[in-house]
């Protein structure tokens, strides 16, 4: 268990713990594809949880649902967005964007439409606290990571409208 003072500065520079785990530990891309795409599950599971209770927080624990099922993709497809993630030890916003623009060239374009909801929920939803997420905004972040899991097990053929 890391001390909370380290997690917190992490999180206030934006360094990404899974790839900065990852390189020290010289893991394979099937291994950190494994951790994004637990914690996408975990985040989604979570803020399924809060949309009545909490939906600031709901609308962030979707959203960074979002971005672990991007980042498993990315590591999944080789994508140069990932590697730069990796050396830098940190995604942006740019690199995420544009993953998910591959990542839906890659599969099926809804994917486009998917992130653009969790960039919303995180946008209007947690910062700005203008928005409740719907049920129909987590079925798309929903689908955003069951895509990923077929994708992590080869089942593209399976998701309707994937290029295979």
């Amino acid at each position: 268990m890391l001390p909370k003072s380290l997690l917190e500065e992490a999180k206030r520079r934006g360094v990404d713990l899974v790839e900065v785990v990852a390189k020290a530990l010289s893991l394979d891309p099937p291994a950190i594809a494994e951790a994004h795409l637990e914690l996408a599950e975990r985040f989604l599971e979570e803020g399924r949880g809060l949309v009545d209770k909490d939906p600031v927080q709901a609308s962030e624990k979707l959203y960074k649902a979002a971005v672990e099922a991007v980042k498993a993709a990315a590591v999944l497809l080789g994508l140069e967005e990932a590697e730069r993630a990796r050396e830098a030890g940190r995604w942006t916003a740019a690199l995420l964007f544009s993953a998910v623009e591959k990542l839906a060239e890659k599969t099926q374009r809804e994917v486009r439409w998917w992130w653009r909801t969790a960039w919303v929920l995180h946008v209007e939803g947690f910062h700005e606290a203008r928005l409740k997420p719907t049920e129909k905004d987590v079925e798309d972040v929903e689908n955003l990571v069951k895509l990923v899991g077929k994708l992590k097990k080869g089942d593209l053929g399976e998701v309707p409208g994937a290029v295979g």
